[in-house]
């Protein structure tokens, strides 16, 4: 069994360092922590494995001096070489079952999925939750597929796992995410291109406790 703690889930912060220096970078990253992000994702699209690495370990011993596991997007190689908590999965990446074998079983494998075939693929090969999305259109490097909320809340139903919103999503929009029986939400943008990544993340944090207990 993974160490995942469907709490975790409330706000998820995939990172994105494009234009910041390093230090810059992990002082948005701790910010954010301190205000209230509770499972965190590197990922470094453009990075060599040396740099990744380099820069995942600095990001880790940040994350557990708040006891926030950190997921390392996309790259098994990278998330053994730091200790990571676990890794995520995009369609193109990895096989949910085969990073299973590698990882074993306590490690927590997240998988991107847009489709309620997707999401019962993932969940059948061992995936401990999804990342469903993107709901708006996104500013970051990634190509976006919009998934409606109506396939959100029909893959909360079906998978037996906890599901995250993701793709554009703020603290003026979620209010979109009411009815869905979601675990959490997932944001890249709206924390690390703030000015103030400690009141973003506390804001968001805020506004997805009000939604969930309205």
């Amino acid at each position: 069994m993974t160490r995942l703690k469907k709490s975790q889930m409330k706000l998820y912060l995939v990172t994105d360092s494009t234009d910041m220096t390093e230090e810059v970078f992990l002082k948005k990253v701790e910010d954010a922590l301190r205000g209230g992000v509770t499972m965190l994702q590197i990922r470094e699209k453009e990075k060599s494995t040396r740099e990744y690495i380099s820069l995942a370990d600095k990001v880790h011993k940040i994350a557990k001096r708040y006891d926030v596991p950190l997921i390392i997007d996309d790259r098994v190689d990278v998330a053994m070489a730091v200790d990571a908590e676990g890794v995520h999965l995009g369609q193109s990446d990895m096989q949910v079952d085969i990073a299973r074998k590698i990882l074993g079983d306590g490690k927590i494998i997240g998988a991107t999925t847009k489709t309620l075939k997707q999401a019962a693929t993932a969940y059948e090969n061992g995936a401990d939750y999804l990342g469903v999305g993107a709901i708006y259109p996104t500013t970051t490097h990634v190509k976006t597929v919009i998934t409606s909320v109506d396939t959100l809340k029909e893959i909360c139903r079906n998978v037996p796992i906890p599901v995250n919103a993701i793709g554009g999503l703020n603290k003026d929009n979620i209010s979109v995410l009411k009815d869905a029986p979601i675990s959490g939400i997932c944001v890249v943008s709206a924390i690390m291109k703030s000015e103030n990544p400690y009141m973003a993340a506390k804001e968001l944090f805020e506004a997805y406790t009000v939604l969930k207990t309205e």
